[in-house]
């Protein structure tokens, strides 16, 4: 697998100082909790999911989540059940390893080591599972369950918790609750790949919904819950752990209250127009602004539920070739005593202690999304993934 794999060599050499790395499910965790980018989830009930699959995976996708939770009613857990089973054993007699990173969203601890046992074979294909609803004393079952899964089957699990409880969202117990949560995920720290925010859960505990022109951010009590978990969970002293964006839920407006968030001047310049029209017709533009504040408040990756989000959020993840000059500017062996420095485009003051963490993300960034070219921006990188 690699980021915008299925856009042609020369296109790619054409976009990409330096181009996205190859990974393999057998990746590093460090690594693949990075590579995570737009991460889809599908109802397990889908008579077609294995072709899903493999048809979402040759546009782009690198992650899945095969959901078993609240996508589905109650009353079909049984035959998504049966279902994933059937759909995944035939995915693994019909391809090689070359598919995206599937995990499996389960509601019970009891779900895994069965789902794990009935796939037999095929587990070959599963990354982990998605635990819902995570705190301490919820969360400890799913990964004792998990790790015995991996010891029976021989297969690497991860685990991907939901922070979604609304012990987490309310003042009075939020900052327990996050203890717990640290504890919980540091003791099984090896098989926690990232962490996931559930915020139309947290929404919906105040009967909250925010509109196509509004970000999670907007939203002050999810922003404020977005800011204690980031405070806690995803700290850059090699306690924390990868934090995801939330999910956008909007895929076409029918009626605007605000004006657009793009800017023209980026689609007139890369003569993409039509595009950013599109892009407006679609909600994207909210989306787009959203994934720029989840980077700007320490997230990565973005839970999606529509094909048409994968793209935008990988194309936003890319590294400038001006982030890349900085951050390799700063990160130089002879500068490790610190110091502080003129960016190499004139225009920002690059320090490099307090810089050394960022750029460090976003070397690791680079090496998982690419860098752009230096006349390169997220409209050319949109335009060449929907062209193709």
């Amino acid at each position: 697998m690699r980021h915008f794999g299925q856009i042609a060599p020369d296109v790619r050499k054409r976009l990409f100082h330096q181009e996205p790395c190859s990974f393999t499910a057998d990746s590093p965790a460090k690594l693949l909790s990075a590579a995570l980018g737009a991460t889809l989830y599908s109802p397990a009930t889908r008579p077609s999911l294995a072709d899903d699959i493999l048809k979402q995976g040759a546009r782009g996708l690198v992650s899945m989540v095969l959901c078993l939770e609240d996508s589905i009613d109650d009353a079909d857990v049984p035959v998504g059940e049966a279902n994933l089973v059937r759909q995944l054993t035939d995915l693994a007699e019909r391809s090689g390893d070359d598919v995206p990173l599937l995990f499996i969203r389960v509601r019970t601890p009891e779900q895994i080591p069965d789902l794990v046992r009935r796939l037999g074979p095929a587990v070959r294909l599963l990354s982990g599972f998605v635990l819902p609803k995570f705190t301490e004393e919820r969360g400890i079952p799913f990964l004792e369950a998990l790790t015995a899964a991996e010891a029976t089957s021989g297969r690497r699990l991860f685990a991907m918790p939901v922070l979604e409880s609304p012990d987490l969202l309310y003042r009075e117990s939020r900052v327990q609750t996050l203890e717990g949560i640290f504890r919980a995920v540091d003791k099984y720290r090896d098989r926690v790949l990232a962490l996931r925010l559930g915020v139309t859960d947290f929404c919906s505990s105040y009967g909250l919904r925010r509109g196509p022109d509004m970000t999670a951010y907007d939203v002050q009590i999810v922003a404020s819950v977005i800011a204690d978990v980031v405070n806690m969970l995803a700290r850059a002293d090699g306690t924390g752990f990868t934090v995801t964006g939330p999910v956008w839920e909007y895929f076409r407006v029918q009626e605007r209250m605000f004006k657009p968030q793009l800017r023209q001047s980026p689609f007139l310049e890369g003569q993409a127009v039509e595009l950013r029209q599109k892009l407006i017709e679609h909600s994207m533009d909210g989306l787009l602004r959203e994934i720029s504040l989840d980077r700007a408040n320490g997230l990565l990756g973005k839970t999606c539920i529509h094909p048409s989000h994968v793209l935008p959020v990988h194309a936003l993840s890319v590294v400038s070739h001006e982030e890349f000059s900085d951050a390799q500017d700063i990160l130089r062996p002879e500068r490790c005593g610190g110091g502080v420095m003129r960016s190499a485009y004139t225009n920002k003051m690059n320090e490099v202690k307090p810089h050394r963490a960022w750029a460090e993300r976003t070397l690791l960034r680079a090496e998982i999304f690419g860098v752009a070219n230096e006349d390169i921006g997220f409209v050319e990188l949109l335009a060449a993934g929907l062209a193709d």
